[in-house]
């Protein structure tokens, strides 16, 4: 397990510090309650990856994609609203976790039977109104 504690001051150099934790992971499950930081502390790994779109949680889309700077795709999935897991496999969602393109996900638990096994779980937790601890399972 790797920890991270992650302010908004060095949300940057916290985003560098997990993208060189993950090394070669793509499907980074984002767990947390609301308002824990996962969308915000996505945004900064897409700044990092050279994303200039617009980075906000697909609530209502289900799933993002961006450009990142080497002109690979990134995904950010946000299941909060997926009650049917029929649903999410309407999505086709073996060919974004093996695209090999970083897949972000928020609220994974809600699909957990349909993660591959090569998913990182990623826990973020609250310490106060501008502190994170982010939680890598390793």
């Amino acid at each position: 397990m790797k920890e991270i504690i992650c302010t908004l001051d060095n949300m940057a150099a916290a985003a560098a510090e997990f993208l060189d934790a993950v090394g070669d992971n793509r499907l980074i499950a984002f767990h947390g309650h609301l308002g824990a930081g996962k969308t915000t502390f996505i945004k900064a790994l897409c700044d990092l990856l050279g994303v200039v779109d617009n980075v906000c949680s697909p609530t209502f889309t289900i799933v993002n994609e961006y450009r990142a700077a080497d002109g690979q795709s990134v995904f950010h999935f946000d299941f909060y609203r997926i009650d049917d897991l029929r649903e999410a496999q309407d999505l086709g969602l073996e060919e974004y976790f093996f695209s090999g393109c970083f897949c972000f996900m928020e609220w994974p638990e809600k699909i957990a039977d349909l993660l591959p096994e090569e998913v990182l779980d990623v826990e973020i937790e609250p310490i106060d109104q501008n502190t994170r601890r982010i939680r890598l399972c390793l």
